[in-house]
C-alpha cells in the first residue's frame, strides 16, 4: 500500500474519480488544502463525500510555495509520502514542485508550469516549429488593440492562466475586444485565491472541428490512448456541450491529431503525465489549442473507461508513484460512449427538469446527473454552469453521440425568475 499526498482537487467529477482510483489501486492518501470549506459544500453526485476516504485532512496555505515546501518536508518526515498528486489545474505546478523537493516521482516542474500557462505553451510550440495560429501576448488594452489589428478579426481572447473555458471569447471587432478585455480585467483573482497574470493572449481564430488527444507519457515514451471529439456552443464563449469517444474520424485525421499531440508534449518536455491535448483540425492541418498535463475533465476519462476499459485517473496515480501504468485495452461491450451537457441560457432559479424519468429508463444510458431544484442558475459563460449531463453508450458503432443528443432533447429545465 502506497501513501499519496493529494494537494487540492476539483469539486466536480474528478474529485470522486481520483480518490476512487487511489482506493481501487490499494493505496491511501493525505489531503492538503488551504480552504477545507471549499470541499464541504456538497457531496459530489450525491455520494459519500470523497474526503471521507482520506487518511488525513490537513490545512496549509497551498498558494504560498515559500512556506509550503518546508512544511511538506516536515510532513513527509512524519507521515512518509510515496507520491504527490492533484486533479486541479491551478495546483499542477505546485504538486510537481513538491514532488521534486521530496525526491519523489513526477514530471519536470518547469515543463508543467509551461503547459499551465497558455502564453508559455504558445511560445514553446512555436520555438519547436509546430504550426499554430498567429498570436500575441498583451500587457494592456492599447497593446491588445494594436495586436488585434495586426492579427486580424475575428480572433480569440484568452486568459493565460484560467481553465474551464473561463473568459475565453471570440472577438469580432474593437468593441468586442474592449468588452472581453474588461470582463477579464474585472476578475483579478481566480477561484482558489491566486492572483491572475496581468496579460492576455490573443490568437487567430482557428476554423474546423475540435478534438482532444488522450495520452500517457512515461519513461520518455508517449502512448496515445485515443482521440475524443468535442462540440462547442455558447458563442461568443466556447462552452463544451458534449464529447464522444472515440471520435468519428478517418484513420488519417486521427493519426495526424495524435502525432501533433506527441510533438506538442515533446516540445514542452512533458513526461510522467496523463495529458489532454486539444486540437483543431483545420484545412491546413491540425493545430494545437492547448495542452493540459492532467487527465481530461468533463468525464472524458469515464468515456474512455466505458469503451476501452482504460482508467486514466488510475494511470495518473501509478505514475505519481513512479510505476508504469497498465494501458492494455479491455473488452467492455461498447464501441462508443458520449456525454452531453445541459447548458443554461437564462438566469434564475431551477424549478424542475422535465423528462428525467423518461431518460432515466432509456436504453444505453450510462449516467444521468441533474442539478437539484432550487439551485441558482446563471446563463452559461464557461464550462462551470452546467445543469447536468447525460452519458450513453453504443455497442454497435459510433452512435453514442446521436443517442445522447436524443436524450438531451427530452430534458426540459424550467428556470424561474429570482
Amino acid at each position: 500500500m502506497a501513501h499519496l499526498l493529494m494537494v487540492e482537487s476539483w469539486v466536480g467529477s474528478m474529485s470522486r474519480l481520483l480518490p476512487r482510483a487511489i482506493r481501487e489501486g490499494g493505496h491511501e492518501f493525505t489531503f492538503l488544502t488551504r480552504d477545507l470549506h471549499h470541499y464541504l459544500r456538497t457531496a459530489p453526485e450525491g455520494a459519500a463525500h470523497p474526503l471521507l476516504s482520506a487518511r488525513n485532512v490537513l490545512t496549509a496555505d497551498t498558494n504560498d510555495l515559500d512556506t509550503l515546501l518546508p512544511l511538506v518536508e516536515r510532513l513527509h518526515g512524519a507521515l512518509g509520502f510515496d507520491g504527490v498528486i492533484t486533479s486541479c489545474d491551478y495546483y499542477l505546478p505546485t504538486a510537481a514542485r513538491i514532488a521534486a523537493r521530496l525526491g519523489l516521482p513526477g514530471p519536470a516542474p518547469a515543463a508543467v508550469e509551461s503547459a499551465c500557462r497558455k502564453d508559455a505553451t504558445r511560445r514553446a510550440l512555436a520555438d519547436a516549429g509546430l504550426p499554430g495560429p498567429r498570436f500575441a501576448v498583451c500587457a494592456d488594452r492599447s497593446e491588445a488593440a494594436d495586436a488585434a489589428r495586426e492579427i486580424g478579426y475575428p480572433l480569440v481572447l484568452k486568459p493565460v492562466d484560467l481553465c474551464g473555458g473561463m473568459f475565453v471569447r471570440r472577438v469580432d471587432d474593437e468593441a468586442g475586444l474592449a468588452r472581453a478585455y474588461q470582463a477579464l480585467a474585472d476578475f483579478p483573482v481566480n477561484a482558489r485565491g491566486q492572483r491572475r497574470a496581468p496579460v492576455v493572449l490573443l490568437e487567430e481564430l482557428l476554423q474546423g472541428p475540435e478534438v482532444s488527444v488522450e495520452t500517457v507519457s512515461f519513461g520518455g515514451t508517449t502512448r496515445v490512448v485515443g482521440v475524443t471529439d468535442k462540440s462547442v456552443g455558447g458563442a461568443p464563449a466556447f462552452i463544451e456541450t458534449g464529447h464522444m469517444y472515440p471520435a468519428a474520424l478517418s484513420p488519417a485525421d486521427a493519426e495526424a491529431a495524435a502525432e501533433t499531440a506527441r510533438r506538442a508534449l515533446a516540445a514542452l518536455g512533458l513526461d510522467a503525465v496523463v495529458a489532454h491535448t486539444e486540437i483543431k483540425l483545420t484545412a491546413d492541418g491540425p493545430r494545437v489549442v492547448e495542452v493540459n498535463p492532467r487527465p481530461a475533465g468533463n468525464r472524458i476519462t469515464e468515456l474512455v473507461r466505458h469503451v476501452a476499459g482504460i482508467d486514466l485517473a488510475a494511470a495518473g496515480v501509478e505514475m505519481a508513484l513512479g510505476r508504469e501504468p497498465d494501458l492494455r485495452p479491455r473488452a467492455t461491450g461498447l464501441r462508443s460512449a458520449a456525454i452531453g451537457f445541459l447548458v443554461p441560457d437564462t438566469a434564475g432559479v431551477l424549478a424542475s427538469v422535465g423528462g428525467a424519468d423518461e431518460v432515466r429508463g432509456a436504453d444505453g444510458l450510462l449516467e444521468l446527473q441533474l442539478a437539484e431544484p432550487g439551485r441558482v442558475v446563471r446563463a452559461a459563460g464557461s464550462n462551470n454552469e452546467y445543469l447536468g449531463h447525460v452519458m450513453a453508450g453504443d455497442a454497435r458503432g459510433p452512435g453514442a453521440r446521436e443517442r445522447v443528443e436524443a436524450l438531451l432533447s427530452a430534458l426540459c429545465p424550467k428556470v424561474a425568475a429570482r
